[in-house]
């Protein structure tokens, strides 16, 4: 082909695609023009806003956290000073080299790698960084903002690094103010413990002023019940920066912070280390005696009231865990350690876990059946140590009829219901509860009645104590039965919870607010660990004021429903005079269940009681096969209050497979309320002696 046709040809495409080329300039300047446009005037308030920002931050400052005391004032939580290493980049030494052996040496004396990610962690399991790595991080982000390094630094070194300020250059101490918990494992699930805030939840508390790698918050216990009230308000300060992070100047005056709230709760703390230390007494003393029981003897509660306010005196769950161990940051191994514990000693047992209550729900029982006019307070009934409930189907068969059986094999004999109660009379009870022949005739109270009389006194239900993850508690019906275990109710199903076994399932404090409530004649008062709210001058802002329910308003309500609606007759007084006659004879009367701690341990003080021993196959005794037919382990209860007739003080005693009540959980709730009566005394004489000493 000819060569100057070829260049013709060429030549005639040039100019289109020339044509192209500037089309495509010409409408990349267009396209930029709009984006300017729109960036300088659409636009423009939002970019304004964001430089803005870029230039001026906030800061938070932390407000103080609130101390919890005990009733008397003893420090359970407070806070106390902890120094934090910091540093700033920017302010390092220009020189790399001295930079570096600076760095070296200050990372020899807080302990943590200097250079490296080593794929180390400290003490408490947390995996470690080294200083020259955070260093860098902050450089590249905002050279001026301190980073801090190492928190919790030993006071010495700390001191040190403050007293050769000369010789770490940029680096500084940051005094912030951490939790101490002078009484560690003994108050620890009353008073919970702090950490972290959690990542599901930083949005949330970012946007009230706390800063994620400085902040804590209450994870349980009171720490977290009343979180928001003991952290206070944080504070906040506008600053302005440059590029490199370091702040020009402050802007406007600064939102201080609002310091926390304290609490003083209900507890006291002498009596509570009582608990614990008769608590732990007894089921060292199991261990010893029962060696080689395989269940073990490792659980228990102890929890002291108030009767007539709900106020709780003290509350112990063992086993327990030390929070001291969380004070400053949460140690994990230990945490661990306690978290796969199948005693599981985070919980605290006395309202997170639930157990049968065994013969102390009798006194719902007996105030049900004289309510309800099953029965009168003088009529006998006949216990000859068991009794045969005939099968429905089998009437006939005594093969297929079920044994009940009486504590005492050789049985009561002739039985009312004041010695019902004081005797612990399980043939009694299984005959009210369900019927039996024309002895009690029909189906006795029944469980639908029980169920309700049981919803009167408050089970089923939270009490409203102020600690996270209360246990409501089971109130066992034939409706709930077909439902969880898709089986039907039988009459054997009444009779075990007609003295507090089978399915009937409660937590002890549940059980204590019903034995306050018998003690103070049908008034139910709150439980609470609240005594007074104080303000960060000293003023109490809140004090306490009982709560209380009154059973006769629940029974004004239920039994019209009940009773083809007639009004209640208002006998509560009267009934309720009987069930404290019946525990008062536990420990007065002949074949009393609960002698020895009238006349043993408090010979003193008049009391009244009642004893508990709960039979039980939970997922641990299955296991072990120890849920033998007729020789099932058991619980041990025991609650009494005192004075009879003036009571100043409840208590309940609950021991993990502790057998029997009077054996077992009598000793250590008598030891309770001696302890009471013994510092009261104490307190009284020692209060003499200031009053009387002349003052200078």
């Amino acid at each position: 082909m000819d060569k100057g046709l070829l260049l013709s040809k060429s030549q005639n495409h040039r100019p289109g695609r020339l044509a192209i080329l500037q089309a495509l300039i010409v409408f990349s300047f267009l396209v930029l023009a709009v984006r300017l446009y729109i960036i300088q005037f659409v636009e423009r308030e939002l970019h304004v806003l964001q430089a803005e920002e870029n230039r001026f931050a906030e800061i938070s400052i932390p407000a103080t956290r609130g101390i919890i005391l005990d009733r008397n004032g003893v420090p359970l939580a407070v806070n106390v000073p902890s120094a934090n290493v910091r540093v700033t980049p920017a302010l390092l030494p220009d020189d790399e080299a001295e930079a570096m052996a600076m760095l070296e040496r200050l990372a020899g004396l807080l302990g943590i790698p200097f250079s490296g990610e080593l794929q180390t962690v400290d003490e408490r399991g947390i995996p470690q960084r080294s200083l020259l790595t955070m260093v860098q991080e902050g450089e590249g982000i905002a050279p001026y903002e301190p980073v801090v390094v190492k928190t919790d630094v030993d006071p010495d070194v700390a001191r040190m690094i403050i007293a050769e300020h000369d010789a770490f250059p940029g680096v500084d101490v940051e005094w912030v103010s951490v939790r101490d918990y002078p009484t560690g494992a003994l108050t620890a699930h009353i008073i919970g413990y702090m950490g972290p805030i959690p990542e599901e939840r930083a949005e949330e508390f970012e946007a009230q002023g706390y800063v994620l790698n400085r902040d804590r918050i209450g994870y349980d216990g009171i720490e977290f019940s009343f979180q928001d009230l003991l952290a206070g308000t944080p504070g906040r300060q506008i600053v302005e920066r440059d590029v490199a992070g370091q702040i020009i100047r402050t802007i406007g005056e600064p939102r201080r912070p609002q310091p926390g709230y304290s609490i003083r709760l209900t507890i006291d703390v002498d009596l509570q280390r009582a608990a614990q230390e008769a608590l732990v007494e007894m089921i060292e003393a199991l261990k010893q005696r029962y060696p080689d029981n395989p269940i073990g003897y490792d659980r228990g509660v102890v929890i002291a009231s108030n009767p007539r306010t709900g106020e709780i005196l003290a509350m112990v769950s063992w086993p327990t865990y030390d929070n001291s161990r969380f004070e400053r940051a949460i140690d994990y191994p230990y945490y661990l350690q306690v978290w796969q514990d199948p005693l599981r000693p985070l919980f605290n047992q006395a309202v997170n876990s639930l157990y049968p209550p065994g013969s102390i729900f009798k006194v719902i029982t007996a105030t049900a059946a004289l309510e309800e006019g099953i029965v009168t307070p003088d009529y006998k009934i006949f216990d000859p140590g068991q009794i045969q409930l005939e099968n429905r189907y089998y009437p006939n068969d005594p093969g297929q009829a079920q044994t009940f059986v009486c504590w005492l094999k050789t049985g009561h004999k002739e039985v009312d219901m004041i010695h019902a109660i004081a005797w612990s009379c399980d043939v009694y009870f299984y005959k009210v509860g369900g019927g039996y022949k024309d002895e009690v005739p029909g189906i006795g109270l029944g469980i639908e009645r029980l169920g309700a009389w049981m919803g009167i006194f408050g089970l089923g239900q939270p009490t409203g104590i102020e600690l996270a993850g209360e246990a409501t508690g089971i109130i066992p019906s034939p409706d709930w039965k077909r439902r969880v275990w898709g089986e039907n109710w039988s009459t054997g199903d009444t009779y075990n919870a007609a003295f507090g076994q089978g399915y009937v399932l409660t937590t002890p404090l549940q059980m204590l607010t019903v034995l306050n409530t018998i003690a103070n004649n049908g008034i139910q008062p709150k439980p609470t660990l609240i005594r007074e709210i104080i303000d960060s001058e000293g003023h109490v802002v809140r004090g306490f004021e009982p709560t209380y329910v009154d059973l006769r308003d629940r029974l004004r309500e239920y039994w019209p429903q009940a009773h083809d609606g007639q009004p209640y007759p208002e006998t509560l007084d009267s009934t309720l005079s009987i069930i404290q006659q019946g525990m008062r004879g536990a420990v007065t009367m002949e074949g009393g269940t609960a002698l020895p701690a009238q006349e043993k341990y408090l010979p003193y003080v008049p009391i009244a009681a009642k004893t508990g021993t709960a039979e039980f196959c939970d997922d641990i005794a299955a296991a072990l096969e120890q849920c033998v037919p007729g020789n099932w382990p058991a619980h041990a209860w025991f609650m009494a209050y005192a004075p009879y007739g003036n009571p100043e003080i409840s208590v309940i005693a609950f021991i993990y497979n502790g057998g029997e009540g009077a054996l077992v959980a009598l000793p250590v709730a008598s030891q309770v309320i001696d302890a009471y009566f013994r510092l009261k005394t104490e307190r009284a004489i020692q209060q003499q002696l200031e009053s009387a000493t002349p003052q200078p």
